[in-house]
This record gives C-alpha cells, sequence and structure tokens, in this order.
C-alpha cells in the first residue's frame, strides 16, 4: 500500500494494530478522521488518552473504574455475600446488562492457557481466595465461557475453595458450548444466572 503522506502511513500503521482492523479498513476510518471537523477527531483523541492514562482497578473486584473502588463494589444495595467470577470488564457489562444480578464480581483478567502461556499466577485468583477466607462471601457463581479455558478455571478455582465454607454455582447452560459470554443475549445470559447449578454438578 503506497502512501502519500508518512503521517498518513503512521496514522494508519497504528489503526490498524487493533483487533480485526485490516490496513484498508484502518485506511478508511483514518480518511473518515481527517474529513470530520478538528474539533471532533481532538476529542477522540483526548479521550483515548485520557483512558490510558487515568483508568484505573478497581481495589475491591479488579473491574475497569474511574475511582479507587467501582460504583458496583462501593454500591450498597448491592449483596456482598455472593461474587459472581468473570473474565473481564465485557462480561460484568454483559451481566448487568440482564439486571438479574445484585452481587458483586471479581473480574479475573482473563482465563487459564498454557497454550497461551497464562497461568494462575497470571490471574487475580489469589484476591478471590483471600476473599472467601475472610468467611463473608456465602456463594462464588462461576461465570466464565463454556470453553475448555474457562472450564479449565473453573474447576482450578473451585479445587481451591474446596476446603472452605462457600457454595458454588455455576450458570445454567443456557450458553452454549464454546460460547464467549460477551455474546450471549441478554435474556439467555439472565435465565442462566437465575437458574444457576451447584458447580460439582457440573462435570
Amino acid at each position: 500500500m503506497n502512501f502519500s503522506s508518512k503521517l498518513l502511513e503512521n496514522a494508519v500503521n497504528e489503526v490498524s494494530q487493533l483487533p480485526g482492523i485490516g490496513k484498508r479498513t484502518a485506511l478508511r476510518l483514518v480518511l473518515h478522521l481527517l474529513k470530520q471537523p478538528t474539533t471532533q477527531t481532538h476529542q477522540l483523541s483526548n479521550a483515548l488518552t485520557s483512558l490510558v492514562d487515568k483508568i484505573k482497578l478497581c481495589k475491591k473486584c479488579h473491574n475497569i473504574s474511574d475511582v479507587d473502588v467501582c460504583e458496583i463494589c462501593a454500591n450498597p444495595s448491592r449483596n456482598s455475600e455472593i461474587i459472581c467470577v468473570v473474565e473481564d470488564v465485557r462480561d460484568v457489562m454483559a451481566i448487568e446488562n440482564t439486571s438479574q444480578f445484585k452481587g458483586l464480581y471479581h473480574v479475573l483478567g482473563g482465563k487459564i492457557s498454557p497454550i497461551e502461556g497464562v497461568g494462575p499466577h497470571n490471574l487475580s485468583i489469589d484476591s478471590l481466595i483471600e476473599k472467601v477466607k475472610s468467611g463473608t462471601i456465602k456463594e462464588i457463581i462461576f461465570a466464565l465461557s463454556s470453553t475448555i479455558e474457562g472450564d479449565t478455571t473453573n474447576f482450578y478455582i473451585f479445587k481451591q475453595l474446596e476446603k472452605f465454607k462457600v457454595n458454588t454455582s455455576t450458570i445454567a447452560r443456557g450458553i452454549a458450548v464454546g460460547d464467549e459470554l460477551e455474546y450471549a443475549d441478554e435474556i439467555t445470559l439472565g435465565r442462566s444466572i437465575i437458574n444457576r447449578i451447584p458447580f460439582e454438578k457440573s462435570f
């Protein structure tokens, strides 16, 4: 791809590194931005800069937040005795959109995947165990994707929690095996949360 401008080429190269964006799509996006009012493009640039510089991870659940403790964890109306374990922030958003879950979350930051070099120590599993150790948690809901990696992660955490007096459950298999949680429709996902089953009966 030949560029008439080095500035254009650099912008296209950066945008094309985004997931699912090839060089041609990146070029279309960059040219679109050039056609927009300068203030609009600056707003986008400033929003991305602020995101990178100011974004935080909630100290309690590891969800993305603007402050040290996210709005969900800080909400006194949430049931702090139930924790839903998810892979990342997209799953929190998906479950919240169902309006069916009133507990708290724990974001692992990924799934155990030896092929990709991700082990238990790369995830926020230890802090989850510490929460359960405190004795204030009554139920842990596993809401990871129905994939081999998701099931492996669920089982690993389940084994770590066996010695504690805490109920463990998993979302009902209204979510097809192999599906990512974020792509499930809200009704199916909501029913899966409501109709969760004891984890030991899921394998």
